[in-house]
């Protein structure tokens, strides 16, 4: 009976003349019937008025019907309690937020017909003002592209949005990035996304948190997946940035300028992050540098366990992480390796080879495979070398231990390693006359790329084939977890 008109302190207020004019005219109506049922009851052309009154009555709710129907369904013209489309940027953005967005606010209606859709990750910045992104998620809903996911990254001015977005299959990435630019972004970067990147950033960094607590190894790749497609370089302490100035140094805190970020790594030298597309943003850098702290607190750390094998010909040897604390029987292995073996392994002096061995069996700069006899002697070394971008595989298998299978072990699991950690192919560096090295190469059954340059040659192989044929599981089934 009553109509709302308005609301006051959350209550809905009623108007008070209204309600007067309402009984007003059920005062009437009730006087009209008793006027109708008496000339009914009492005339003498009483039941004509009676048929007269119902085809009255029929009418005037046909024509309510046809009016109701007519004016009903018309769209709302203020926003009346509706949801907007997007959120604004204003005062609530001095801190990062992130927020899962319904489909309902960033894309047209669904079409009935299921269509192909594709994934694709996506940074742009917005001006720090009310309505900005509002505008933004307008021009992507005019695309018919849904946020699936969203982070605010405040800057001094502006703002970096990054976005999980759902677009139809024939949406090219140029159309959606023409119509951000259309709605005031800048400085957009997009990229293909797949379904990992459907876990939101929390969940994310405590899984990467978690890899990195339990081994030292996982930190450059955690740093990768947290940061994108970046180069990551660990430089010793005393390293010296150029000739004739003092070595490169960084605050405890870190530095970080533009697509360049700099961090104290744990055992005192410099991890340097850069990207070239796309500048680190404040939140990025904490983010990185609270993995690193992290790092630095748990220390020097590898998982324990090891497989034991047992050789064709019936030698049983154990498979284990190595790390700095083999040094001493590294060495000693080295002290019993030729001098041919010494020299297709490291490409140099004999005399150097000890020289390296420090480095490639810390856990900052990869991972390394031991091959270890009943007695205890360290007889073959297998390293993953996480080099800027790319990953390198290398072996060194003592001459009394050679064409055993020790090699294509080793090189089998280290690929396997590689495969687990997102990467996209692994590459070896030996001498061309190196053949149990190309063998074990070809071995793995992958698309191999050869390259050689004045009797080097490097032997590239493409991962993502064994992905894509399900072969992860055979590399990965023995690697120590």
């Amino acid at each position: 009976m009553f109509d709302v008109t308005r609301a006051k302190h959350g209550r809905p207020v009623h108007h008070w003349r209204r309600d007067l004019v309402e009984l007003a005219a059920l005062f009437t109506a009730v006087a009209v019937a008793d006027v109708v049922a008496d000339l009914v009851g009492h005339g003498p052309d009483g039941p004509v008025l009676l048929a007269i009154s119902a085809l009255a009555l029929i009418a005037t709710a046909g024509f309510h019907t046809w009016w109701s129907r007519r004016h009903g369904h018309a769209p709302p013209t203020g926003d009346t309690g509706a949801r907007p489309t997007g959120a604004e940027h204003g005062s609530a953005s001095t801190s990062e937020s992130e927020s899962e967005s319904e489909s309902a606010q960033s894309s047209a209606p669904a079409d009935p017909v299921a269509e192909a859709a594709a994934l694709w990750r996506m940074r742009t910045t917005v001006r720090d003002a009310p309505g900005s992104l509002a505008v933004l998620c307008t021009a992507l809903a005019g695309q018919r592209v849904d946020i699936l996911s969203l982070q605010t990254h405040p800057l001094a001015e502006g703002t970096v949005d990054e976005f999980l977005l759902r677009a139809p299959a024939e949406v090219a990435a140029s159309e959606i990035t023409r119509a951000v630019a259309s709605a005031g972004g800048s400085g957009t970067w997009i990229e293909r996304a797949d379904a990992h990147d459907l876990v939101d950033a929390p969940t994310r960094v405590l899984g990467l948190a978690t890899r990195t607590a339990l081994d030292a190894a996982e930190l450059p790749l955690a740093l990768r997946q947290l940061l994108g497609r970046c180069t990551i370089r660990s430089l010793p302490a005393n390293v010296v940035a150029g000739k004739g100035r003092e070595p490169e140094s960084v605050p405890v805190e870190g530095a970080l300028e533009d697509t360049v970020m700099r961090l104290r790594a744990p055992e005192g030298g410099v991890i340097t992050v850069e990207r070239p597309y796309l500048p680190f943003t404040p939140t990025e850098f904490a983010r990185a540098r609270a993995l690193v702290e992290l790092d630095a607190r748990l220390g020097p750390r590898i998982p324990r366990s090891q497989d034991v094998l047992t050789l064709p010909e019936g030698n049983a040897i154990t498979v284990r992480r190595a790390d700095t604390g083999d040094l001493d029987a590294a060495r000693e292995m080295h002290e019993r390796c030729s001098a041919r073996t010494l020299g297709m392994r490291y490409h140099g002096p004999v005399g150097d080879a000890d020289r390296y061995l420090n480095h490639l069996l810390s856990p900052r700069f990869g991972r390394t495979l031991a091959v270890q006899t009943a007695s205890g002697r360290i007889v073959g070394l297998g390293h993953l070398l996480w080099d800027g971008d790319e990953t390198e595989v290398a072996l060194l298998v003592e001459d009394d231990w050679q064409r055993r299978g020790i090699g294509s072990e080793l090189l089998g699991r280290l690929v396997g390693m590689a495969v687990e950690a997102g990467c996209e192919s692994v590459y070896a560096v030996t001498q061309a006359s190196n053949t149990g090295m190309v063998a074990a190469m070809r071995a793995l059954g992958l698309p191999l790329d050869y390259q050689i340059e004045e009797g080097t040659l490097v032997v590239t192989a493409r991962l993502s084939a064994a992905v894509g044929a399900g072969e992860i599981t055979e590399f990965g089934r023995a690697e120590a977890p």
